[in-house]
């Protein structure tokens, strides 16, 4: 089997956007909502139009993961829209980073991730802030080894249900120390 392959999503990517972005949301968390309120929230959230918007803001970007020419996984990043005192204009966000599960857990995401984070500090080294479902603790841990700690809290709406959602953050600072350790060892090789 080949290796996925990542890429910047483009505006021809929106259909497939939007319907991955319904198809991992229900995969994840579809069981834990009354259908109500999952139609409601993705009918808001992965909605055509707002694919097609998020895809021609050029201060946000897209990815897609596909493997053998269909799309596996996604990111979406941008200015952080999280409600924290601290989060500043000059803030990004992970807004997004979904696998269908049967592309999980195969070492994708980190890869994903990595590509998200370097476009996140192509400006110079910025905080970045996630918000993350108080019960994925996996998610969680994924983000603490990567440098994220959390931050605080808020309350996040699918419907009429609303759920504990944390704020994780990575300081700039440490984004610029692990930019210097990465010089460091890419000029003295052990």
């Amino acid at each position: 089997m080949p290796e996925p392959l990542i890429r910047r999503a483009g505006s021809a990517d929106a259909e497939t956007l939007a319907a991955l972005g319904v198809a991992t949301f229900i995969e994840t968390f579809g069981h834990l909502y009354a259908p109500a309120d999952l139609r409601a929230y993705i009918a808001e959230a992965y909605d055509l139009d707002r694919t097609r918007a998020d895809l021609a803001d050029p201060a946000k970007a897209s990815w897609l993961v596909e493997a053998d020419g269909d799309a596996i996984g996604y990111a979406l990043a941008g200015p952080c829209a999280l409600p924290h005192p601290e989060v500043t204009p000059a803030c990004g966000e992970l807004k997004r980073l979904y696998f269908l599960k049967a592309w999980q857990n195969g070492g994708f995401g980190a890869r994903l991730f990595g590509e998200v984070m370097d476009w996140l500090q192509s400006q110079g080294p910025r905080a970045v802030w996630i918000g993350v479902w108080s019960e994925n603790h996996g998610a969680q841990r994924f983000y603490s080894r990567h440098g994220f700690e959390k931050a605080g809290e808020y309350d996040f709406h699918v419907g009429a249900q609303i759920d504990l959602e944390f704020i994780f953050r990575r300081t700039a600072e440490s984004f610029c120390a692990d930019t210097a350790e990465r010089a460091t060892r890419e000029h003295n090789p052990a």
